[in-house]
């Protein structure tokens, strides 16, 4: 059962008072003193009062406080951040517990206007890039089929050419561009228009062998290890593998580009509870901690020829999936991205 706190606080006192009162009545009927009897109704009067103005002393100072703390709680619930407790200024403990309430509503006022600002920024961004996204979408796809024709025409300019020309570092440097130009086209259709994955049942481990594989051939010439510890037992994994190895093979070819000379890059598969876990960890410079925020934010680089989009892509991948990347760096000793895939994928295939 629930006791009312001034009951609490007056009944010890009554209490003690009540049993003083008991005592002295005792004695003074043992004694049979009439005027010891006077004394006691004084004493049982006086105990009345004390507990009296007790109760009043603590519905004054205690009470109304905590129903007006309760009041302001009840319209703090609802959003009302405007509220404050009119008690702060007591120099007691009440006063200390309504300046606490107080600075409590104000940090919470500070921090939902400041989410108010983000949200908004967020949507203004949101929207600016989906407008980006299509503008882009439409862009691409107009300049993509003309591009196909000149790079076909620039192949064959370079069949015609001899070994021996001059000319020919000129159709290289010309090749090079095209095939930039494509992989940027290619990257802003992903982006702008992404497939939802087709998930199938299967081995992870064969898939990030292959995206492995791809990425060994990129670092034939150079002094640059790239290891693959793959997980034994692990169950099939729902996953659409060609999106799975564009995330992988997107994570590696950023690793093998962050490691200047020698190094290694290490790919581990691993079972982590409901998920799959791909780690990728490279020797590299790392990730300047003022970047981490912003890595996977579209059109965000560090890179001098890059889209900014491999990241952002990675992560709408990993997510359709029903997955979730994380990162962390180290600048000057490397950074480790890990790709968790739920065995059993959220996404709908088809």
């Amino acid at each position: 059962m629930r006791i009312h706190w001034v009951l609490k606080a007056v009944l010890p006192v009554a209490g003690v008072l009540l049993l003083g009162v008991l005592v002295f009545l005792w004695v003074t009927i043992s004694l049979e003193d009439p005027a010891r009897r006077g004394i006691l109704l004084v004493a049982l009067g006086g105990a009345g009062v004390i507990c009296g103005v007790l109760l009043v002393v603590l519905v004054i100072l205690i009470q109304q406080p905590l129903l007006e703390l309760q009041k302001k709680i009840g319209q703090l619930r609802t959003g009302d951040l405007t509220v404050a407790a009119s008690f702060a200024e007591r120099k007691d403990d009440i006063g200390e517990l309504g300046r606490n309430f107080n600075e409590m509503v104000r940090q919470l006022r500070i921090t939902r206007e400041e989410m108010d600002r983000e949200h908004s920024a967020e949507m203004s961004r949101a929207e600016h890039l989906a407008t980006l996204g299509e503008l882009a979408a439409g862009v691409a796809h107009e300049i993509r089929n003309p591009l196909a024709g000149i790079a076909g025409v620039i192949e064959l300019l370079g069949q015609e050419l001899p070994e021996s020309s001059p000319a020919r570092d000129v159709w290289k440097d010309a090749k090079q561009e095209v095939q930039q130009i494509q992989k940027i086209l290619s990257d802003l259709l992903d982006y702008a228009r992404p497939r939802p994955p087709q998930c199938q049942p299967g081995d992870l481990n064969r898939t990030v062998e292959l995206a492995v594989h791809l990425a060994q051939q990129q670092v034939l010439s150079r002094p640059i290890q790239v290891h693959l510890v793959k997980a034994s037992g692990l169950a099939p994994v729902e996953h659409d593998a060609a999106q799975v190895q564009q995330v992988l093979l997107n994570l590696l070819l950023n690793a093998l580009q962050a490691i200047d000379g020698a190094g290694t890059v290490e790919v581990r598969v691993e079972s982590r509870g409901p998920f799959a876990a791909v780690s990728v960890a490279d020797t590299g410079r790392g990730i300047d901690p003022s970047h981490l925020a912003m890595i996977f934010r579209p059109f965000f680089t560090t890179k001098g020829r890059g889209t900014g989009l491999g990241l952002s892509l990675a992560q709408r991948i990993t997510e359709g999936h029903g997955g979730r990347i994380q990162v962390s760096s180290t600048p000057g000793k490397g950074s480790r991205f890990i790709v968790e895939l739920p065995f059993h994928a959220a996404a709908k295939t088809g």
